[in-house]
């Protein structure tokens, strides 16, 4: 693997350093970004291994030869593959740390010495200043923001979607019908190029953020035919064990206890929007819904 990578033709000042992390297969790196060709954020401490650290630590260091300062760190969002290396590299760079207010409490030991809000502009200097806008995109997790250099039209999405793998949702942090709606944002942003926290680079990504809502959409269909199927039996509702076999029936059962909590996550939504109606551990379609 070659390191630090360029990230597309004609996106300035951003360079990508894939690190390995202890991440879900099929990804096996993290992807760091630095942004600004002046004053520089370091986007992504992910790397908890000592080898992969002093590498990246290499690399935050060379900027400085190229005239290049490191003015702070950023997280997406407190997933461990995301911060393992925050504290040990604000420490070693003597770099303050910033992320979403929902990141404080799901990072102990890490201060945030900037709270960054949906909306907000961080501005870099340097011969030809840089501005990213943050957004804050939960759904995925609650604190999870992205960067976008409206400039390049350079957007980076953290687990937004990926380059390799896929974006799990899990309920118990995680909203799909919250992350729908965000990918949806995402899509109409007019971005050129996605930065992914795992996998490459990905040109036209609207069309990528568009295939994403409708893959989820497709397997809610699917969740609400198999209720059907299930409550033409007589049952009183089913289970989700029962009925991650029927939805994912196209996925590996290898893969079945992360595709369970995805279930889980839209069986919630649909129960949100009144569509199915939950009983202790067992759900079923709402009397009087459409399709």
């Amino acid at each position: 693997m070659i390191r630090p990578q360029p990230v597309g033709p004609g996106v300035r000042g951003v360079e990508a350093f894939p690190a390995r992390t202890p991440t879900l297969p099929p990804a096996t790196h993290t992807n760091s970004y630095a942004l600004g060709g002046g004053e520089v954020l370091l986007v992504e401490p992910a790397t908890p291994y000592e080898d992969e650290r002093r590498e990246w630590l290499a690399w935050a260091r060379g900027f400085a030869s190229q005239g290049r300062s490191l003015v702070a760190i950023a997280v997406t969002h407190h997933h461990a593959d995301h911060v393992g290396g925050a504290r040990f590299f604000a420490a070693e760079l003597g770099l303050p740390v910033w992320g979403h207010a929902e990141a404080a409490p799901r990072l102990p030991g890490v201060p945030l010495a900037r709270r960054l809000a949906d909306g907000e502009v961080v501005r870099l200097g340097g011969p030809e200043p840089t501005a990213l806008r943050v957004l804050h995109t939960p759904g995925h997790a609650p604190d999870h923001l992205c960067f976008l250099d409206e400039a390049q039209g350079a957007l980076v999405c953290g687990d937004m979607v990926a380059g390799e793998g896929t974006i799990l949702i899990d309920p118990r942090e995680g909203d799909m019908a919250e992350y729908l709606a965000q990918l949806d944002r995402l899509a109409g942003l007019g971005a050129r190029v996605a930065l992914p926290a795992h996998g490459g680079p990905i040109g036209a990504p609207e069309a990528l953020f568009r295939r994403y809502i409708a893959h989820r959409l497709g397997r809610e269909r699917l969740v609400i035919a198999a209720l059907e199927a299930a409550s033409e039996g007589g049952a009183g509702g089913t289970s989700i064990d029962a009925l991650l076999p029927v939805v994912y029936a196209d996925t590996a059962p290898l893969v079945w206890p992360l595709a369970r909590l995805s279930l889980e996550a839209h069986l919630i939504k649909l129960e949100r929007e009144g569509r199915v109606v939950r009983s202790d551990d067992r759900w079923r379609r709402a009397a009087g819904t459409g399709a």
